[in-house]
């Protein structure tokens, strides 16, 4: 069973997802064919966790059980964009770097890495608004390039 909850947000509507137990997406569009339940305790404080990242504030997503479906690759790109800090951007290529040492490679496509940051399932908490273009530019954003750039501006890292 996939369990849905609404968290009304600054920049619109966030639909949550959970498995029962852990989060499992973050969408900034409607999600179908699920059960809402907001009073399971994953939505609780998944709603605390939202309430303290609006106020401005960095709170730790050490408290929230995410389960992000997805590759190896993939699951290796959302853990490094937890590491980037509220307030802070890495780009494409950055990540590539990493990823590429990690992986003992000399090098990885910042184009896979985008890829991969573009199925991000929980959007905000796995901070992929934080990932830019390696000019400094703001690039995709499956929510719209709008709540990237208002993302941004509320975590002070652009004007």
């Amino acid at each position: 069973m996939v369990y849905s909850a609404v968290y009304n947000s600054p920049v619109g509507a966030l639909w949550l997802t959970s498995d029962g137990n852990s989060l499992t997406g973050l969408w900034m569009w409607e999600i179908e064919n699920t059960q809402q339940n907001e009073t399971l305790p994953v939505f609780q404080d998944t709603f605390r966790w939202l309430d303290t990242y609006f106020q401005s504030k960095n709170p730790s997503v050490d408290t929230l059980p995410l389960s992000p479906a997805g590759t190896e690759f993939q699951r290796l790109v959302w853990e490094i964009l937890l590491k980037i800090p509220f307030g802070q951007t890495r780009s494409y290529g950055d990540i590539a770097e990493e990823i590429a040492g990690r992986m003992g490679k000399e090098k990885m496509s910042a184009q896979a890495v985008g890829g991969a940051v573009g199925r991000n399932p929980i959007s905000i908490i796995i901070p992929c608004h934080r990932v830019i273009g390696a000019s400094g530019t703001l690039t995709g954003y499956a929510g719209g390039l709008d709540k990237k750039e208002w993302l941004l501006r509320h975590e002070g890292v652009i004007q």
